[in-house]
């Protein structure tokens, strides 16, 4: 009998989960239990950390990512303000973000790929607090301010004072970030133009931590710089700013200004060598990356290359909110894509009161989940301490689902959870409970044939060696789903998260190009006239 050794083992999953009914629930769970308890919401990073045993002590996850009301993204014409729940897909989706906040909207577009954007929130990436972490280099850029709620009450502070070193905050342990808010770029009560860009350079199209990046936030009177923000991202222990880009740049014009702002930006860049670049390579291309936003800003064509109807594989806005409010609820102010629990229902494709419940607490292996798993409710034990991946497979016996590398690199894992692709191995299991969740046994027609990217798979030789075959299945269907005739690029993009060790790309994307023709056949099977 084989073991794996040592270091091809994850490190367990605390074995408690709790799923509050409010945020003051959420709250009062973290002053009780100190920093044995971890709050959880997209996961995406703290599930890593838990793997890799570099967060040690966490007794009990508390998973408020079915709260209802906290993943919007509230806009009053002047301020902008985000809530805990608000994903990276969340702030990609959403149009007053290409204006009021394009910098942070084109930095979550930067972020993994689309199932990792579906799950990953944007406080979650300030909380991580790694210098490379695309959207804080953004906000800070725009000034923002983060809020943190706790049963000792509130407070606010800057964006700049809550990084206090490298992976390191402010936050206390019984302490939420409840919001975090900036002034919109194109407030009305500006006195100047103001605009802003982000750039990054990575060594591939997705799934790529930044080598550099840079936010750049410029405010014009008259086409001179009134006020200059560069911020700087993996140059330094933290995400930091450029003071002397803006004292030389400040009365001057951009294109003017742009070779001593990229000189200035290029001095305070401090970097190391490691796997993604040596620090001579970095400390070249902070000009170049702080050169390509100056000239952006400069022309006005910041936001030109912004795609068009980027692939979030999710059919509907606000997927995987399942919850019903409980009192005592928080809410962030008017969403964007809606604007009462009743308006929230109707995007997800259910009435409040058929939403499913999470349970209220999951403590050992014989506590039992309960989904709607490809269609057929299924209940199994077993999930205390797992992730959604390994209670498929080992629990509902649904062997489909690959795992990869467990650490949302590959998507051999990819499942739709509440109607958007997710990495599995990135979910805890409890989340499973009252969800609806989709596996690649579930993807046949409601005839039992094939669904027809499955069958172009066959005709075009992309199904290969078969492990990463579910999880493209996955995404594949997810994209068409959402964009019924998907431009070559979308095809790209909504298979970024999907590694092809056979180096099949070619087939696979021929294969979406093929089924794409059938994709009405298949809402019109299954009975959706969209």
């Amino acid at each position: 009998m084989f073991e794996l050794h040592e270091v091809q083992r994850s490190a367990p999953l605390p074995t408690r989960y709790v799923a509050p009914g409010s945020l003051s629930e959420a709250a009062e769970l973290l002053a009780s239990h100190g920093a044995a308890a971890r709050l959880i919401a997209g996961g995406t990073d703290l599930m890593l950390e838990l793997g890799r045993g570099v967060r040690s002590g966490v007794e009990l996850l508390v998973d408020i990512s079915g709260l209802p009301g906290l993943d919007r993204v509230s806009y009053d014409g002047d301020r902008v303000t985000l809530g805990p729940l608000v994903t990276h897909a969340d702030v990609i989706a959403s149009a007053p973000m290409r204006t009021a906040g394009l910098p942070l909207a084109q930095a979550c577009l930067e972020v993994g790929s689309p199932p990792l954007r579906n799950r990953a929130t944007v406080v979650g990436n300030i909380v991580t607090a790694s210098p490379a972490n695309d959207t804080i280099s953004a906000l800070v850029a725009l000034d923002a301010a983060v809020t943190m709620t706790s049963v000792r009450g509130e407070r606010t502070v800057p964006i700049s004072d809550f990084i206090a070193g490298f992976r390191q905050t402010v936050l206390e342990p019984d302490e939420i970030v409840s919001a975090v808010s900036f002034d919109a770029l194109d407030a009305a009560n500006r006195p100047h133009d103001r605009r802003g860009v982000f750039v990054k350079l990575g060594l591939r199209r997705a799934q790529a931590i930044s080598v550099v990046h840079a936010a750049v936030v410029a405010e014009l009177d008259g086409g001179r710089v009134a006020d200059l923000v560069v911020a700087l991202g993996s140059v330094a222990p933290t995400i930091i700013t450029v003071p002397e880009a803006a004292d030389l740049a400040a009365g001057r014009d951009l294109t003017e200004a742009s070779a001593d702002i990229t000189a200035a930006a290029c001095r305070a860049a401090t970097p190391i060598d490691d796997i993604r670049g040596s620090a001579e390579y970095r400390s070249h291309t902070v000009g170049v990356v702080v050169g390509r936003a100056i000239t952006a800003l400069a022309a006005g064509t910041e936001a030109d290359r912004w795609p068009q109807q980027p692939p979030r594989l999710a059919r509907r806005a606000g997927a995987g909110r399942s919850r019903p409010a409980a009192a005592g609820d928080m809410a962030t102010g008017d969403p964007v894509e809606a604007d009462s629990a009743a308006q929230a229902a109707a995007v997800s494709g259910c009435e409040p009161d058929e939403r499913g419940t999470f349970p209220s607490e999951l403590t050992d292996s014989e506590d039992t989940v309960t989904a709607t798993v490809n269609g057929v409710q299924r209940s199994a034990a077993g999930a205390a301490g797992k992730t959604l991946m390994d209670w498929l497979r080992d629990d509902l016996g649904l062997t489909g689902t690959k795992e990869g590398c467990a650490e949302g690199e590959c998507g051999a894992c990819t499942v739709h959870l509440d109607g958007a692709a997710v990495f599995s191995c990135l979910v805890p299991a409890g989340r499973a409970d009252g969800a609806n969740i989709t596996t690649v046994e579930g993807v046949a027609l409601p005839g039992g044939e094939l669904h027809p990217f499955q069958q172009a798979m066959v005709d075009t030789g992309g199904a290969q060696c078969g492990f990463c075959t579910p999880g493209f299945v996955m995404s594949a269907v997810a994209l068409l789903d959402e964009i019924a005739a998907p431009t070559a690029e979308q095809i790209c993009v909504g298979l970024s998260g999907n590694l092809c060790r056979c180096t099949g790309y070619c087939s696979i994307i021929e294969a979406v190009h093929t089924a794409s023709t059938d994709a009405a056949a298949v809402h019109t099977a299954a009975g959706d006239p969209s």
